[in-house]
Order: C-alpha cells, then structure tokens, then sequence
C-alpha cells in the first residue's frame, strides 16, 4: 500500500481500462473505505450499487447518450455527439445513491467516493469520477433497473479497473488559491 501523499499526488482520472474484471476482494476493500468517509450527524446516507453486467453498461451508456443528445444543453449535446463512451468502457461501474431525506447527501456520497478513488489508486486500480452518468437516470425506470431502494437518488458513477495506460502527468494547479491568516 502506497503512503497516503503519493496516493493523492499520484492519483488521476482513467479513462482506459483493461477488459479484464476486479477480485471481488478489491471492490470490497474500495466500498469499504467508502463507507468510513465522513458524514454530516453521522448520517451515512449512501447506497452503493456496484454494475459488472456489460450488458447492462452498455445500455446505461446508450440511454446516457440519448438522453445528452436530446437535452438542449450544449455540452451534453457535443459529448452526445462525440461518440464517447460515457463510462469509458469500464468493467466495474458504482453508482452512488444519497437518501433523499438526509440533510446533505451530495457532500456525504462525495466524501465517499473521494475515499474510494484514493483507495482505488492505492490499490494501483484506475478509476473516474462520472457526473455525466445523471443521464441515465433521467429515464424513470432506470433506478429500478439498478434496484435502488426508494427514498435515494442516485447521484454519481465511479468507473474502475486495472489501468489499460501508463501514469498521465500531473495537470497545472491553479495558484494564488491560498490565504494564512494568522
């Protein structure tokens, strides 16, 4: 296991993957640190969904796509277009649910899955936070699909797998973002 700072310096967003799927055991190891993330009151409203079905990733990344395609908003439209995979063709997708009635659930669940990206690198496990997987879930049957238990929203995807390209170098920091007050 790497120590904590090389983790986070050497961490990065992957987008191509080995075809090959994860140990149970590492999946396990990752969600687990999830779980450990911070909460506000302790609340842990998070439900993890972890997809390994290609066919059914497929079909998340098709209605994803539909659905950007038809959406009005320009981005979403040219990523529509592009005829990228949204989910980068990962083998193993985790979709992030909040509970509705909790009291800050994108906070919570982005605690969470920031502890499964370091854990995932920390493993020498590529992986990739996807906001654009929200989507998907614009189609109603979808959570059900998944099984996500009513009263959460799914919020987020995390891709990962074994890494399919060597490390990607560290991108400009934006400066002048810290202030001491002593």
């Amino acid at each position: 296991m790497k120590d904590i700072f090389d983790v986070i310096n050497s961490r990065r967003s992957i987008r191509s993957y080995k075809k090959e799927q994860l140990k149970d055991t590492e999946i396990e190891k990752i969600i687990n640190a999830g779980l450990m993330a911070p909460t506000a009151r302790g609340e842990q409203p998070w439900y993890f969904t972890i997809v390994q079905n290609q066919d059914l990733l497929k079909e998340m990344n098709d209605v994803a796509i539909r659905n950007m395609a038809s959406s009005g908003d320009k981005f979403l439209e040219s990523v529509a277009k592009s005829g990228r995979n949204i989910l980068h063709n990962a083998p193993t997708v985790i979709i992030i649910s909040g509970k509705e009635s909790a009291s800050d659930i994108k906070a919570d669940c982005s605690a969470a899955i920031e502890n499964i990206l370091l854990s995932a690198e920390g493993l020498d496990i590529g992986s990739c936070w996807i906001g654009l997987i929200k989507a998907y879930f614009q189609d109603s049957e979808s959570s059900d699909k998944l099984k996500i238990p009513n009263g959460y929203v799914p919020l987020y995807g995390v891709t990962l797998g074994y890494k399919d390209i060597q490390r990607q170098e560290i991108p400009n920091r934006n400066e002048n973002v810290i202030k001491w007050i002593k």
